[in-house]
């Protein structure tokens, strides 16, 4: 994730500024829509577990705006499972909500393009549109579903950057993102944040663009330090941030002004993104591991979400 977002309306899942991502290769959610006729209620199961309370509801109601689309009644059995930890800061809410449009709409029988899709997703959660086209993303502000929504902007392969992210902490964290988007505006930065955003954002995508790490790396820590500059004033505050999190982002800002391109940025979690070219991923991977950090992922730019035939 390259530069990251904060919700404006908690129904529409509007963002309060645009904002670009990479989606990540080999990072994944599966899902598996069925609607049954016979089925008196809705079923969810993650990682094989059954859901109950918030989970189950927000699938549900993700569920029944697919429902009013299609003009359909059946309840539906999902089958969701991660391939990585969810609820970490690794943006498991996008892929989980992106992976479910796709497969809820095509067993509803909906024909959406990729920018329907991409809209619908946002509905479910608004980092999930982003999740939807391939390669390097941009989520359009807009008012509702007929504009805001995401875009690539490049494919995967126009630049082989790698995210080797940090595993501090595969817990699920205590302070759900959402729940962190709605204290956004208590916070005194959060304006001054917002403010800059457009700006932000035309130096990330001119960088991208342009494959120039260095100034990517500039605005890609700013803009990651300002969003948690606004979640530690927000009130209550919230501090991801752990120890071992500050001495990854001070040694990746040590290892660029030696010469190693790398770069990081922090989701909603303390887990860090440490971005840079593919070739130095096992370097980065190295001098991770020296500080003690104990797993890392690695991801490189992703394609789009797709249906996968099933089986039989």
């Amino acid at each position: 994730m390259i530069i990251y977002w904060g919700n404006r309306d908690p129904h529409l899942r509007l963002p309060s500024n645009p904002s670009l991502s990479m989606n990540l290769a080999g990072l994944e959610t599966c899902t598996t829509v069925s609607f049954d006729d016979e089925l008196l209620e809705d079923e969810v199961y993650i990682g094989g577990v059954a859901q109950t309370g918030a989970a189950r509801k927000r699938v549900v109601a993700h569920l029944n705006l697919i429902r009013s689309y299609a003009q359909l009644e059946n309840r539906a059995r999902v089958e969701s499972h991660n391939n990585f930890p969810a609820g970490a800061g690794i943006a498991s809410s996008a892929s989980a909500f992106a992976a479910l449009t796709l497969a809820a709409a095509a067993a509803a029988g909906l024909a959406f393009s990729e920018a329907q899709l991409s809209a619908l997703a946002r509905r479910g959660s608004g980092s999930a549109c982003r999740s939807v086209p391939g390669g390097f993303v941009e989520w359009r502000m807009g008012t509702g579903d007929t504009d805001s929504y995401a875009i690539s902007i490049a494919p995967p392969e126009h630049w082989a950057l790698a995210d080797v992210i940090a595993m501090l902490s595969a817990a699920h964290k205590p302070t759900a993102s959402t729940e962190g988007h709605a204290l956004a505006e208590t916070s005194p930065l959060q304006a001054v944040r917002v403010a800059g955003a457009n700006e932000r954002l035309a130096r990330c995508k001119a960088a991208l663009l342009a494959r120039d790490f260095t100034a990517l790396a500039d605005v890609v820590e700013l803009d990651s330090t300002l969003m948690h500059a606004v979640m530690m004033t927000s009130t209550p505050p919230l501090y991801y941030w752990e120890p071992l999190t500050l001495t990854v982002m001070k040694s990746v800002r040590a290892w660029r002004t030696e010469g190693l391109p790398v770069c990081f940025t922090i989701d909603a979690g303390p887990n860090v993104h440490c971005l840079t070219l593919a070739e130095c991923a096992e370097e980065v991977k190295r001098r991770l591991r020296a500080l003690g950090v104990p797993e890392t992922l690695t991801a490189l730019p992703g394609g789009p979400a797709r249906l996968i035939p099933a089986e039989g």
